[in-house]
């Protein structure tokens, strides 16, 4: 199994529990449950795909730009899930961030798969595909343990 694999399984997911937040409403035990459950899994993600991924990527001069670019929009990300977990979920304010969150977090996942999972391709080995799928599982455990 390759690393690209991983990440999609957690794309689909992370979409999943998007659109289920998206439903809900105000500060009820439901939006809360969920986004604290995508809050988690997102940090997890984020961390094992720069540690396990990224890195690797960031190694070939042929990709370094697309990595460089991917991580700054998980700090990005990560500073904009922080605002709405310190908000009020009952507000309005707290949706639209969310909102604008979800609509980025959409780019993103899909200018990874259509960008730099082909970039990825063309300068990792299908060895290190496939070792990097071990490690950005353990990594992604690891921080979902800590959290």
């Amino acid at each position: 199994m390759k690393v690209f694999e991983l990440i999609e399984k957690d794309h689909k997911l992370q979409r999943e529990l998007m659109n289920e937040i998206a439903k809900t409403e105000g500060d009820s035990e439901e939006r809360r449950a969920t986004f604290a459950r995508f809050r988690d899994e997102y940090r997890a993600h984020a961390l094992a795909e720069e540690q396990a991924f990224y890195s690797a990527l960031m190694e070939d001069p042929a990709g370094t730009d697309k990595a460089r670019h991917s991580v700054a929009e998980h700090k990005q990300a990560l500073d904009l899930l922080e605002s709405i977990n310190d908000r009020d979920m009952s507000t309005g304010a707290w949706l639209q961030e969310f909102r604008k969150f979800h609509h980025d977090n959409e780019h993103h996942m899909e200018e990874e798969e259509a960008d730099v999972f082909p970039q990825g391709k063309k300068v990792l080995s299908d060895k290190q595909l496939n070792a990097m799928a071990a490690d950005f599982q353990q990594r992604k455990e690891e921080a979902l343990q800590k959290k």
